[in-house]
């Protein structure tokens, strides 16, 4: 820091920490402050910059800023916050009771105002000094309160991808607490002034809490996630969006809604879009995909995603996450008298024959899954396959349907939820797979591990299953009373033990140890390690 740019006040305030005259600090190299600078929260660093034009030269050069609205909130805030949400689950009216809590909402919003008011100042700051100058940023991230007063953060977004060709931008807008939800709007051109005018170099793009902008005039966006759009925004603003973005290669919509029936159709056979993931779209009714020829991996969390096309149109998918909730509750089917909703397991899987890593998670109350009528062979390429959440009342011996399906297949792992708690319904059991003559010997399978083994007639008939006619392959057997699932991004896994909490007695390993191996021959039988957790 040169000593000219320091007042009379820093001078006496710096002078003992001088070396023969020096400041250490601005005998640094940029490239050193620089580094230390990007360490620091942005406010932090624009206030820095105040101290002298060499400073306020470097935060103009840092790769990216961060404005973050929970940085600025005092832990007073979060605390008044906790015990407002603690009184209303309980209805105390004792020390962090009702009364005293109404009283402290005046404070959680004044918190709330400053906050905004500290971080609105910080980016008009920047945008006066950023008139006319080159800034080169890379990455700009904002969380903000959703409010009326955040036209500067437009303001910003705007001309950080005209001016300052920003590449990767995160836009969270937070809802205020304790007020009705209200999404942040972009103006009617999209998140910059001119759209059309040059080209954007916005190559990734991340909104939550806010309105789905037009994205006409950025061809060149490769990864866009949406998360908590509102119910307002129109079906055709999702069906448009590889249209407007021809390169995008990763789309994410979690907790998306719409206006309409809910019903996307997906059919663009020029797209360049590798990873689909839709989670938790209660929104949509269905996503139909009709044609996305380099689609690679999919993830269906809790939404319905249907393939309306043949494996044609589907050539290059190979990793999928199935995860959905089937059929109504106990009480409500007894209500209604209906029977129990019935799926082959082609109406799933038929359309993916050359996925390799498979994750099925479905849950409910209905028995969604019998043995299919088409070709036994429906997932010929498929490798690695874990099945997860399978209640424990249910047949769990269907997983042997995708074993029969899969010849190919090397790793199984099969998890069994643990019991529901205390008043939590339990699901049917009433219906029984019924299986045809067993399959021929499985020539490739190497691993089976089960989690949640609890010694059931149909737990013990799968195992002995596997047992019989893997026995070519089969290297490592896992069973294990205790575990869960851990996911691992959203096409892998690996399975949690707790050995510890539940050890087998030598009894009970001898006994399922005979239990698995009645019936099965010992000419045929390999030589597994088997391993009891």
């Amino acid at each position: 820091m040169a000593r000219s740019g320091r007042d009379g006040f820093l001078r006496r305030r710096r002078r003992p920490h001088a070396v023969h005259g020096d400041d250490r600090i601005s005998a640094l190299s940029d490239d050193l402050l620089l580094d230390i600078l990007g360490r620091l929260d942005t406010r932090t660093v624009l206030g820095a910059g105040m101290l002298s034009k060499r400073w306020a030269g470097l935060a103009r050069e840092l790769p990216a800023l961060d404005f973050i609205v929970g940085d600025i909130l005092p832990p007073r805030y979060h605390r008044l916050v906790l015990h407002h949400r603690d009184s209303e689950a309980s209805h105390s009216k004792y020390k962090f009771g009702r009364p005293r809590v109404e009283k402290a909402m005046p404070h959680i919003r004044r918190y709330e105002r400053r906050a905004m008011r500290a971080l609105t100042s910080s980016v008009e700051s920047l945008l006066d000094d950023g008139v006319g100058r080159r800034i080169s940023l890379r990455r700009l991230t904002l969380e903000f309160f959703s409010t009326h007063n955040t036209g500067c953060i437009n303001r910003l977004i705007s001309r950080a991808i005209d001016a300052w060709e920003v590449q990767d931008l995160v836009a969270v807008a937070r809802p205020v607490y304790s007020q009705r939800r209200k999404f942040h709007a972009f103006p009617s051109q999209g998140i910059c002034e001119a759209p059309h005018a040059s080209p954007s170099r916005l190559r990734s793009l991340n909104l939550r809490g806010c309105a789905l902008p037009s994205l006409h005039g950025h061809a060149a966006l490769t990864v866009l996630v949406l998360q908590d759009t509102p119910m307002s925004t129109p079906e055709s603003a999702y069906a448009g969006i590889l249209t407007s973005c021809p390169q995008l290669q990763v789309l994410h919509l979690i907790s998306c809604y719409s206006a309409g029936i809910g019903q996307i159709v997906v059919d663009a056979p020029g797209s360049d879009l590798r990873e689909l993931v839709v989670d938790d779209c209660a929104g949509f009714m269905w996503i139909r995909l009709r044609a996305l020829p380099r689609l690679e991996r999919l993830a269906s969390l809790g939404t319905r995603v249907v393939f309306e096309s043949d494996a044609a149109s589907f050539p290059c998918l190979r990793q999928c996450n199935l995860a959905l909730c089937m059929g109504v509750t106990e009480q409500a089917a007894r209500r209604r008298s209906a029977p129990r909703t019935k799926l082959e397991l082609g109406a799933f899987v038929g359309r993916i024959p050359d996925v390799t890593d498979l994750i099925v998670r479905f849950t409910g109350p209905d028995r969604w899954i019998v043995p299919s009528v088409s070709s036994p062979s429906l997932l010929p390429n498929l490798r690695r396959l874990l099945v997860a959440d399978v209640p424990r009342c249910w047949d769990v011996s269907w997983p042997r349907l995708l074993l029969e399906t899969a010849p190919s297949l090397e790793t199984l792992h099969v998890h069994i939820a643990p019991p529901p708690c205390k008043g939590e319904e339990q699901p049917s059991s009433r219906d029984e797979i019924s299986w045809q003559p067993a399959m021929p010997g499985h020539r490739r399978l190497k691993e089976f591990v089960m989690v949640g083994f609890e010694g059931t007639e149909r737990q013990v008939y799968l195992l002995r299953f596997v047992m019989a006619v893997c026995s070519t392959a089969l290297r490592h057997v896992a069973v294990f009373k205790k575990g869960h699932v851990r996911n691992k991004g959203q096409w892998d896994w690996e399975l949690v033990t707790q050995q510890q909490h539940s050890p087998w007695t030598d009894e009970e390993k001898d006994d399922t140890l005979k239990q698995i191996m009645n019936g099965v021959p010992s000419s045929s039988a390999a030589s597994p390690v088997i391993v009891f957790g």
